[in-house]
């Protein structure tokens, strides 16, 4: 009887706070219905990667192969399985090592600046080109870094080369490229977080620290860097749960033949094997391994920050 009385209160509980917040629920309810649209409903599709499906007999209609399709993966395309392994974790790495921390270095840099006006026109400059199409971005990066580009031309009257350098078909400057690009154009939109984090900081906190004479630069390593730390963390978690995507239309869009050595991702190489070769199944198969690593980075990383410091995602 207890039982079921507490289960009565909950749903009163919950049908009272509807009532209350319900303007609140039908503004989270796009998103809602976006997460489940394409996000649930679409995970029906995973039992293609154990299945040799053919679009003529749908997904319950294809035959069951098991985990064929993993070990065709692993085993028979094994030289181009850890190619694409290493080349998606090794430009995550880099990208968390030199565009992680860009953002919060470029916040905590604004946050010193207190010229309003001044502060205000660097914030949208560096806003501007998150807006940017990927598209646009990788036309920009082919023009500037062409043999007869910019960068060639400007290196070259300074003689610090001798002949033009093929930026765009050597493997060598691929990753460089992409990370460095990615960072020019998010560094801006990604320090908002960062900026919103640090005006949430108690004041009295600096002026403390003032009085007991200490630089602005000490109030940034020991006041602001603190205060910001739990959303640090929590954006570094979430960045380490992404470590085996890369962005495929920015990848697709600068590589060619010349650069798989060091360009080719999971991402291109579903594409190649799923869409261009039809085998739905391969493709599925990869992804759905993709996933899985993520989400296990997602919990390791989880549980390394809840035991180390107080700031975890649950």
């Amino acid at each position: 009887m207890s039982i079921f009385k507490g289960i009565m209160t909950n749903i009163y509980d919950i049908v009272k706070d509807l009532k209350r917040n319900k303007s609140l629920y039908f503004m989270i309810l796009p998103i809602l219905l976006y997460y489940f649209i394409f996000h649930y409903i679409p995970m029906y599709g995973l039992q293609i990667a154990f299945k040799d499906f053919s679009p003529a007999k749908g997904i319950s209609g294809s035959p069951w192969v098991g985990l064929e399709k993993f070990k065709e993966f692993f085993v028979y395309d094994s030289y181009y399985v850890w190619r694409i392994i290493r080349n998606t974790i090794l430009i995550n790495v880099y990208d968390i090592i030199f565009g992680f921390p860009a953002p919060i270095i470029f916040a905590l840099l604004l946050n010193e600046i207190k010229n309003n006006f001044y502060k205000r026109t660097l914030q949208t400059i560096s806003y501007m080109p998150h807006f940017i199409s990927t598209v646009v971005i990788v036309g920009i990066i082919l023009d500037f870094f062409s043999r007869d580009g910019l960068i060639n031309y400007i290196l070259k009257s300074l003689g610090i080369i001798p002949e033009p350098i093929a930026f765009m078909t050597e493997p060598g400057w691929f990753r460089p490229l992409y990370v460095g690009s990615g960072i020019w154009q998010h560094l801006g939109w990604g320090s908002i977080i960062y900026l919103a984090a640090i005006s949430n900081i108690d004041p009295q906190l600096y002026e403390a620290a003032i009085i007991d004479g200490a630089g602005r630069f000490k109030q940034a390593l020991y006041i602001t860097l603190p205060g910001i730390m739990p959303t640090i963390i929590i954006m570094f978690i979430l960045r380490v749960g992404s470590i085996m995507n890369v962005g495929f239309e920015k990848v697709f869009l600068m590589y060619n033949p010349l650069v798989y050595e060091t360009a080719d991702v999971i991402s291109t190489y579903v594409y190649r094997k799923g869409l261009l070769e039809m085998d739905y199944g391969y493709g599925t198969a990869v992804g759905l391994f993709n996933s899985l690593v993520n989400f296990l980075f997602v919990v390791l990383t989880n549980y390394i920050s809840k035991k180390f410091t107080e700031t975890s995602l649950w």
